[in-house]
């Protein structure tokens, strides 16, 4: 029998892959991406160069992004969950969208009139000013993160069906996008200010995001079109469920069965009832609405199945050792010039593109329980380089320096040279000023660091994506946003602490404990994880060559969430 007939033209099938819904998600989420990663990458500067080179705006703001979320996170994703998919996207889109540019035209404003309002009513207005931006930049990181629950974690989920493999790849995708933007974007709004001006800066991102903002809201249509699916949230069916119970009584009242015969008081009384109008909820109990949504969502997430693999992942945040300016900041502080740097993070983008690579392969191979239990030991093997780190040639690691004996020249800053870019002072801030700078007598501390902190990314990115997929999976979708909203609350929660580490602790004698205490987390966090694999798989946990993937499908149903697949 010949089946060449069946088989689509190469041309047809590209045709079909670009116009497909997965295509326009991964082209939507691209757009977005780039324009977050560039905003994020330039009001940092922004707010670093507006304050005279001092990191102080910077603080704040990433303080109030974080406790933002921390306290909303539960109320965002409670509100992902109530409204329909298409709804909460393109609201979403267009708030994150729009307050961006808003904050753009607000800083071309400011750099444009900057000594101005310096002189105006004691520089009052410009004081109004940064707490604007900082206020309007953070309601778009609450749109942003709305935004990237009902995007990654939902949506992605029902376009790739029940299918676990499309949905693993999926999520490969969008890690990889993730990660080449993460590089991308902040080289090309970096070197548009550094050829142009800070003021050109603002006015391209706020292009951009109009833009970007049309486009992502015509792909988001598209995408809805071809995903009937989208349409129907678990909510909206038992709300429609209901409904149709409280009709079914007047449907009946003329020809009732001999079963409904004999309660014809209670059906009529039913729908009397139901008829009424509800009460108004009082005053009080509207205000102290959004605490039990907060209470109820975490309430949730701690009855999760997957709740020991959440809080896993949550831990590997309470760390120092990844590309942020704390670990680049020290790395500044032990004579690794910017051109160094730059390498290495590439080179840790590498790293990360290679574990989502990896993800899908061993996810095949093994099964997803297992993916994760072989990536975080693999991270954790990595991470002991760190360690030695801390006791090899070359480690300032002393703790007998008090790390407060430079915290009062730190707080009255020198004048800044006006030849050092926002960013470059933003790094030097971070870490001492030019002149402490000491080469080390030998680089294999530093070089044994970062060869840990970049291989142990293939086995984190791996790591992210398994337990990014079990709460997929194993959260049924009416709750997919509040629990998605409350684990990045633990996110944040777990990277304030981080950070709150390193104010009490920031010489670079002191960074050495600041390494053993991250990697104890990261252990502690994979701990966890393993004692969820291993009470779903038992003693199957080590067959990581025998994926047995039909029993695995149904081995964390003993939870409130039934899975569909591990």
């Amino acid at each position: 029998m010949d089946n060449s007939g069946n088989k689509k033209p190469c041309c047809e099938c590209i045709k079909d892959f670009f116009t497909s819904a997965k295509f326009l998600i991964y082209m939507g989420h691209a757009l977005s991406t780039w324009g977050d990663r560039m905003w994020n990458f330039a009001v940092a500067v922004f707010l670093v160069e507006l304050y005279g080179n001092s990191l102080l705006l910077t603080a704040v703001y990433g303080l109030v992004v974080a406790g933002s979320v921390l306290l909303l996170g539960a109320i965002i994703g409670d509100w992902v969950d109530r409204n329909p998919r298409l709804k909460v996207a393109q609201t979403s889109l267009l708030v994150q969208n729009s307050c961006v540019i808003a904050c753009g035209i607000l800083l071309m404003v400011v750099f444009q009139f900057h000594e101005q309002l310096v002189k105006l009513y004691n520089g009052w207005v410009l004081t109004v000013c940064y707490i604007l931006v900082i206020t309007i930049a953070n309601i778009a990181n609450l749109a942003s993160t709305a935004m990237s629950i009902t995007i990654q974690r939902d949506w992605v989920v029902v376009v790739a069906g029940q299918d676990s493999n499309t949905l693993a790849d999926m999520n490969a995708t969008v890690r990889i996008i993730d990660q080449l933007t993460n590089i991308l974007a902040p080289m090309l709004v970096g070197q548009i200010m550094a050829f142009g001006s800070h003021f050109i800066g603002c006015g391209f991102i706020s292009g951009w995001n109009l833009c970007s903002m049309c486009l992502e809201y015509l792909l988001l249509w598209k995408v809805y079109q071809k995903t009937p699916a989208l349409a129907t949230k678990a909510g909206q069916k038992e709300q429609q469920q209901e409904l149709k119970q409280l009709t079914e009584p007047r449907d009946l009242e003329n020809n009732p069965s001999p079963e409904e015969s004999s309660q014809p008081l209670m059906n009529e009384t039913s729908v009397v009832t139901k008829s009424d109008p509800p009460k108004k909820p009082s005053c009080c109990y509207q205000v102290t609405e959004p605490l039990r949504t907060f209470r109820a969502g975490w309430v949730a997430y701690y009855n999760q199945n997957i709740f020991l693999a959440g809080m896993s992942l949550a831990f590997l945040y309470m760390t120092v050792l990844g590309f942020d300016c704390i670990t680049t900041g020290y790395a500044y502080t032990q004579g690794l010039d910017g051109s160094v740097l730059s390498l290495l993070m590439g080179a840790s983008a590498v790293a990360g593109i290679c574990g989502t690579v990896a993800f899908t392969w061993v996810r095949k191979k093994c099964g997803l329980i297992r993916t994760g239990f072989i990536s975080g030991t693999a991270q954790l093997s990595c991470l002991m380089l760190c360690v030695i780190s801390v006791f090899v040639s070359g480690s300032p690691f002393n703790l007998s320096v008090s790390p407060f004996k430079d915290l009062f020249p730190h707080m009255i800053p020198k004048e800044a040279d006006p030849s050092l870019s926002g960013a470059f002072a933003s790094r030097n801030a971070t870490a001492a000023p030019t002149e402490h700078v000491i080469t080390p007598p030998s680089y294999m501390s530093v070089s044994l660091l970062f060869a840990g902190v970049i291989a142990a990314r293939i086995g984190l990115w791996s790591f992210d994506l398994t337990v990014t997929q079990l709460i997929q999976e194993n959260v049924i979708e009416s709750e997919r946003g509040v629990i998605n909203g409350v684990q990045n609350s633990m996110n944040y929660l777990l990277d304030l602490l981080h950070f709150i580490m390193v104010i009490l602790a920031p010489n670079p004698e002191a960074f050495g404990l600041l390494v053993i205490i991250s990697v104890s987390f990261v252990a502690m966090g994979h701990t966890m994880y393993f004692v969820f694999a291993f009470k779903n798989l038992g003693a199957r946990l080590f067959r990581c060559c025998s994926p047995e993937q039909k029993a695995e499908k149904t081995e964390t149903a003993d939870g409130p969430s039934p899975p569909t697949a591990v």
